[in-house]
């Protein structure tokens, strides 16, 4: 571990959640009573802050990694519920969001039956607006690390090309800091939906060090045909296709990027480190041991758990993943956290209960926990017994 650990900011959407407790329904359950006309009736609703500026920012602070947190939102309640959430979570988390009169706050109402995915009905709000100039540069020289997420839901980021995230990415990595970036699935029927993101990314990963989306999210913007095949049978991935997956890690590496970390659902997290560069050379978070992380291709299934709801599961995952990389630990260890926050996030219905310290995590995984079942033997892995996870053969 370094002697000192870390700091990162994390900037992008931030929202807030409105979470109706919905498990005495199952997924069929309410499908089959969702018609116009119908009250279905729930349980009391919970407020949590939504996005990955408090998702993956709240998760970094709660295993321990001083973070700061970069957002906007409105001067209306919605945008006093945030800042108190954030307060309450840790003094002074609250203090970067920028809040501004002529928009108003984002929120999603998020339905999560039991035994099923979510559903979001989401407003963007003042996220729409947020741009390179709500950011302090000169505060870049404090952290290691700064990541954004879910340019896909902000139209200042995707507008015109998506020349305000080329913007963003460029001007925060002339600081020497390590670059990160999260994605999410618009709605697509939305401008953002609508947007060239083959194009945005190849302008935009040059400046950015570590990619972390969805396998859904990838195919989405890489692969339409393959995406829209997929989905048409249901949930992505219902079984990813092994090719495609090196496939459009070769792709994304010749677009700039150093460390890609594809989350899998529940087939678990991939990761892949370009085999042309240097993983030590990602910037000011650069892991200490290269050879713990040079040329690797892994696959790790995630752990059993309960669960009751899986609002925000990707981003604790991202941050098990960015804890791991900041403490230096190794690429296997870092996908082990991962998955583990990832776990530690799905048992609880909002983003934050369930997350554990950086400590509990670690004992949980060291006490034996049981993994989920991943047969990748015989389609080019190989299964790591002591690091319980495939390794591409």
């Amino acid at each position: 571990m370094k002697p000192d650990i870390s700091r990162a900011i994390v900037a992008g959407h931030i929202c807030l959640d409105i979470i109706p407790d919905m498990q005495a329904l199952t997924g069929d359950q309410f499908a089959a009573a969702c018609k116009p006309g119908r009250l279905i009736e729930i349980g009391r609703a919970h407020f949590s802050t939504g996005g990955p500026v408090s998702n993956t920012g709240l998760a970094l602070h709660r295993l321990g990694i001083p973070t700061r947190l970069i957002c906007k939102a409105g001067a209306d309640p919605f945008g006093d519920i945030i800042r108190g959430i954030l307060d309450e979570f840790g003094r002074g988390l609250g203090k970067d969001m920028v809040v501004a009169a002529d928009v108003s706050t984002s929120y999603s109402i998020i339905l999560s039956p039991a035994d099923s995915d979510r559903i979001v009905l989401h407003e963007p709000g003042a996220n729409n607006s947020f741009s390179l100039n709500d950011i302090d540069l000169s505060g870049l020289s404090a952290a290691d690390l700064f990541h954004f997420g879910y340019p896909p839901i902000m139209r200042s980021m995707y507008a015109g090309g998506g020349a305000g995230l080329t913007a963003l990415f460029t001007a925060v990595k002339k600081s020497g800091i390590t670059t990160s970036l999260d994605m999410c699935l618009p709605d697509p029927l939305s401008a953002g939906g609508q947007a060239d993101w083959k194009t945005i990314l190849q302008s935009t990963l040059p400046n950015v060090d570590i990619f972390l989306p969805s396998y859904e999210e990838l195919l989405y913007m890489l692969r339409r045909s393959d995406y829209r095949r997929l989905a048409d049978r249901g949930p992505v991935p219902d079984e990813p296709t092994l090719e495609l997956v090196h496939d459009l890690s070769d792709e994304l590496f010749a677009m700039g990027i150093s460390v890609l970390v594809i989350k899998m659902g529940d087939q678990g997290l991939y990761l892949r480190t370009n085999p042309a560069t240097s993983p030590a050379r990602i910037g000011r978070a650069a892991v200490p041991d290269e050879p713990a992380w040079a040329d690797k291709e892994l696959w790790i299934p995630c752990f059993k758990v309960n669960v009751v709801g899986t609002n925000g599961s990707g981003d604790a995952t991202i941050a098990g993943f960015l804890t791991a990389l900041l403490r230096g630990l190794s690429a296997e260890e870092a996908v082990r956290a991962a998955v583990a926050v990832g776990a530690c996030n799905v048992e609880a219905a909002d983003t934050l209960s369930g997350l554990r310290s950086w400590e509990e995590t670690m004992q949980r995984i060291a006490s034996g926990w049981e993994q989920r079942p991943l047969a990748l033997a015989g389609r080019g892995w190989r299964w790591d017994a002591a690091a319980r996870l495939w390794r591409k053969a």
